[in-house]
Formats: structure tokens, C-alpha cells, sequence
């Protein structure tokens, strides 16, 4: 999905990136997409992108609800448990610790509503947090006459280092830990396997918010024992929006509730999520669609190592051509770096304040027709780069030639 180049100021001379993906009847991957492509798509990791045959199927599915409303609730719950048993099996849970949520940051607020706790609740997050969930933490904490403590973790440290810093924060006033296992502001991974095993060693229940990791991670509930993992499957996994994933194990499990009281309220967890009123949950049973498109036509291991491969030729060619301006290294050490999420350090102030990454988003989609996502840790700003099966490094490459030396411009104008 490349688009023109218009300046020659910042071409570097990069090492050739991976093949681009093809469809079985040799088309470029982007053909399975509806993306526009008078448009550089370069920011997967925020909303995703929803395939052509999953689109059609909620499309059918919803065509088959509208027909016949009467027929199509009653049974619905059903078929809700059997579209996320098909989820379960991806992500390797067990089934009856799984349930549907709207989005990761829906499953936080479940567990944020749910949880018996008591006055002067201390909930310990992390400076590398997601804005939202900990947003719904302070919520939480202020309903009870409590705090949100946060740890600060050096945007470079190493597995041992952030897990020592986090666990020595946990105290006997830790009510509740909320820790993310890929970080949404700073493109890493964090020790979420670690922190919850001390954790539950003390009896402080954690919640992972795992957003990212659908489709990121080969598998991301692998040895870690938490009491509450959300995750999006409309990033990685392509699912539609809207279709999210809340496990939960433990003594809490039957503590959670749905955000609407359903008929499925006296069912057990997680039956009582199958039932959501009148809501459009065609999404929901969409989801394996994009899950058996992307399997059946690369396999994930070989999407995953694709990505993987484009995102380091993408810093490649991003930061290279920063520093070609600059004369600066804009490389990004972020300690446990992950998949197809890289960052790269943007030249001067730019987006480094409260609320400029998303002014600069915008202006550089309406000015330069790319949608990117810049963001900002301890007043340094960033572009964060993400990359999917329909992107090439052709698209890179262009936005370093064309886009760079008018980020670069601005940053001195800034």
C-alpha cells in the first residue's frame, strides 16, 4: 500500500525487507483488505483492520438477524458460546474461563466493577499503562476512598529489572495490580508472568491487560497466572470491533459481571456474558473468520514472523532516514521489545507534550495522507510503527522518503 514519493531529501540506501505476503491466487495480501489505497496505512496496532470474507460474513450474519429478529435472540446465547470456544482454542484457554467483552478496556471495567473490595483501595499500575484502563482504575479507586499508585519503569529496562521494580512496589495495601503485557504508549512487553506470580504469593489479585497480545503472541496465556486477562481481537487477529476477550481464573471468577443485567444474570461465569440484550453481537460470531483467513492462507506463525521481520526493516528505514537529517540515533531501546510494534524517536519536541500525538496524527493524515500513531514517554516524543500482513516494505520506504523530511521541518518549526 505504498504511495508516491515526492522528495529524494532523506533516501537511504536500506537492506531489502521481506518478500511481500501474497493471497493463494498471487495477489498482494492488501487485496484481502478494503483499505484505502490512496492512503499509507502504517498504524494496525490501534484499530486494526477487518478483512473482506470477515466483513461479508457479519454482513450475512446481521442480514439473517434483521430478517427475523424473533428467531434470531432466543438461540443467540448459544451460538455465542460456541463462536467463543472457536476463540478459546486460539488463544489456549480453557473455555469456561473465557468470555466475550466489547474491547480490553471493557473487560478491565468489568473486573473494576466486580471486585469486592473495600475502603482505601490501593491499586498499583505502571507508567506504561493504557490511558483508559487506567483511567477506570482511578475510578475505582475514588469510589472507595482510595489511590492509584504508579511505578515509573525506565522505558529500556530489561525483563529482571522491570519485575524487580514492580514487585518490590507491592505492599501489604496492594489491593489490586493492573499491569500490561504489551504496552500500548511504548511498543514492549512487560513481565506480567513474573509480577502475577509474586503477586499471587502474597494474595493480591492482578489483572494483565493484554490488548495487544491477540495474534501478537503466539500464546499469550502461557504460564501466566493471572486472575484477569482482557485482550482486543480486533487488532492482531483482524475480528471485528468491538470483539474483546476477558479470562479469568481463581476465587474471584464468580464475582464478575456483565456491564448490562441480561436474563444470563443467574448464569455462572462466563454463560452469564452470552446473553447481552438486543446488542449487534454478529461481531462476536464473526471473529473465527479472520482467525481461519489468516491461518489458512500464511499460518500465524508465518504472519507473526512476517511482521516481525517488516517492523525491523521499518526501523531500518524510518530511523535511518531520521538520522540522516538529524545526525542523531533515533533507535529506540525498549528493553523487551515484541513482534510487529517498534518505536522510533521523533527529532526535537515534536509530540512530546500532553495531547500532541494525537494533533500530529491528525495533521499528518490530512496533510500527508498516512495514518500513524505518535506517542510520548517522560517528554520524549515517538513514532510507533505496527505492521500487518498487508503491509510491504515499499511502505515504509515511502513514508521515510516523502514523510520524514516534512516531520523533520516541523520539528524545527515546533
Amino acid at each position: 500500500m505504498a504511495f508516491a514519493t515526492t522528495t529524494d531529501a532523506a533516501r537511504t540506501d536500506p537492506a531489502v525487507g521481506p518478500e511481500p505476503l501474497t493471497l493463494q491466487d498471487g495477489r498482494p495480501a492488501a487485496a484481502a483488505f478494503t483499505l484505502d489505497p490512496h492512503l499509507g496505512h502504517l498504524n494496525h496496532g490501534s484499530f486494526g483492520a477487518v478483512p473482506r470474507a470477515t466483513q461479508a460474513e457479519q454482513q450475512r450474519l446481521r442480514d439473517v438477524m434483521e430478517a427475523a429478529p424473533v428467531a434470531w435472540f432466543p438461540p443467540l446465547p448459544g451460538l455465542v458460546a460456541q463462536a467463543r470456544g472457536r476463540v478459546a482454542e486460539f488463544l489456549g484457554t480453557d473455555v469456561r474461563d473465557t468470555a466475550f467483552v466489547a474491547n480490553a478496556s471493557a473487560g478491565a471495567s468489568v473486573v473494576y466493577s466486580s471486585l469486592p473490595v473495600g475502603r482505601r483501595v490501593e491499586i498499583l499500575v505502571t507508567d506504561h499503562g493504557y490511558g483508559a484502563v487506567t483511567m477506570g482504575a482511578e475510578r475505582l479507586a475514588r469510589r472507595w476512598n482510595g489511590r492509584v499508585r504508579t511505578v515509573s519503569v525506565p522505558l529500556d529496562a530489561d525483563h529482571d529489572t522491570a519485575a524487580q521494580i514492580i514487585t518490590d512496589s507491592i505492599t501489604d495495601a496492594t489491593s489490586l495490580v493492573v499491569i500490561d503485557q504489551v504496552t500500548s504508549p511504548t511498543a514492549r512487553r512487560l513481565p506480567a508472568g513474573a509480577v502475577a506470580r509474586h503477586a499471587a504469593q502474597l494474595g493480591v489479585p492482578v489483572l494483565v491487560d493484554g490488548a495487544h497480545a491477540p495474534g501478537l503472541l503466539a500464546d499469550p496465556l502461557a504460564d501466566l497466572e493471572c486472575d484477569f486477562w482482557v485482550g482486543n481481537l480486533h487488532k492482531f487477529t483482524c475480528a471485528p470491533r468491538g470483539t474483546g476477550v476477558l479470562v479469568a481464573r481463581g476465587p474471584l471468577v464468580q464475582e464478575l459481571n456483565p456491564s448490562i443485567d441480561s436474563w444470563g444474570a443467574t448464569d455462572p461465569f462466563p454463560e452469564r456474558f452470552d446473553t447481552q440484550g438486543t446488542l449487534d453481537l454478529t461481531g462476536w460470531l464473526a471473529a473465527s473468520t479472520s482467525l481461519d483467513l489468516i491461518g489458512d492462507t500464511w499460518g500465524w506463525d508465518t504472519a507473526r514472523r512476517y511482521m516481525s521481520d517488516l517492523a525491523d526493516h521499518a526501523v531500518d528505514v524510518v530511523a535511518g532516514a531520521f538520522s540522516a537529517i538529524t545526525g542523531e540515533d533515533h533507535r529506540v531501546d525498549v528493553g523487551m521489545p515484541v513482534g510487529a510494534l517498534r518505536l522510533v524517536r521523533l527529532p526535537g519536541a515534536l509530540a512530546a507534550g500532553h495531547g500532541e500525538g494525537n494533533a500530529l496524527r491528525d495533521r499528518v493524515l490530512d496533510e500527508l495522507g498516512v495514518e500513524c500513531a505518535f506517542t510520548a514517554f517522560a517528554g520524549v516524543g515517538y513514532l510507533r510503527l505496527s505492521t500487518h500482513v498487508y503491509n510491504t516494505a515499499a511502505d515504509y520506504e515511502s513514508f521515510a522518503e516523502r514523510c520524514v523530511p516534512v516531520l523533520a521541518d516541523w520539528a524545527r518549526t515546533a
